[in-house]
């Protein structure tokens, strides 16, 4: 291979299951801001609606027969010496170890620690990765791994297959994940879904500030502040986010297969 191919395959990165030329502007992206020529056309859009539908199907698909999970976020830029690199790693064990599969962003950090702990203790360790402008590839720890386009189709396989969360320290990201999964759990979308917070001293600061400040103000309810657990312990974390259901029903619960509390 001469030095042209070789910058030729540097040049291109994967997208979904394709793999475009590294310029390219990720999915996500095109659907939110139209060109000009869209504007006029007015045919992309409907389009696009099958690629993310497809996207749907085969994360429904990959994702059918995965059994019991807990999602696990966190920041990307963690290192294995991170403390909270260990822990997740420890967490990961401890969910295998429980029968539980693993899911998360697939990528490094504190999501291929929790992959990592997962997969080492003989569990399942599902990576669902995503498209960015700057490559993320799967870490080597996940056994089964979903390539996403679109944010909101990924953040669907995250709910949907899990019947807790943990969130570890991170950034945007992170943040976005544990305040999707506080508002589903507040409207009721999600019924008994555990959201367990690890790391006392990176959301100390958070928790005191809704209390403070949002409950304060009225934009909560006090219960709402119960939706969250806290915890510093790998065990703990994953005694909490596998905590079964209070009353046994036939009916699965749409957004992740767990019973309503409400049916019998």
């Amino acid at each position: 291979m001469d030095e042209a191919q070789r910058r030729g395959i540097a040049d291109r990165r994967r997208a979904g299951r394709l793999v475009v030329p590294s310029e390219q502007a990720p999915a996500d992206r095109m659907l939110l801001e139209r060109s000009a020529i869209e504007e006029l056309s007015h045919h992309a859009d409907p389009w696009r609606v099958l690629r993310i539908l497809s996207e749907f199907v085969e994360g429904f698909d990959a994702l059918n027969e995965v059994g019991p999970a807990v999602t696990v976020f966190g920041s990307a830029r963690s290192h294995p010496n991170d403390p909270y690199y260990i822990a997740g790693r420890k967490l990961g064990g401890a969910l295998a170890n429980r029968g539980f599969a693993v899911i998360t962003g697939g990528g490094p950090g504190i999501m291929e620690a929790v992959n990592r702990g997962c997969h080492e203790a003989g569990g399942l360790s599902v990576g669902c990765n995503i498209e960015l402008p700057h490559e993320q590839s799967l870490n080597k720890y996940v056994d089964l791994g979903v390539e996403f386009r679109y944010f909101f189709v990924r953040k669907n396989m995250f709910v949907k297959y899990a019947r807790g969360f943990v969130i570890f320290p991170g950034g945007f990201g992170t943040l976005d994940e544990l305040f999707e999964s506080l508002t589903l759990a507040q409207t009721g979308k999600i019924e008994h879904f555990p959201i367990v917070l690890f790391g006392t001293p990176y959301w100390k600061g958070l928790l005191e500030w809704l209390k403070e400040h949002v409950l304060g103000a009225g934009a909560i309810a006090p219960d709402d502040l119960n939706l969250m657990t806290l915890t510093d312990d790998p065990e703990e974390a994953a005694e909490m986010a596998t905590r079964p259901l209070p009353v046994e029903v036939e009916e699965p619960r749409e957004q992740t297969g767990e019973p309503k509390r409400d049916q019998r």
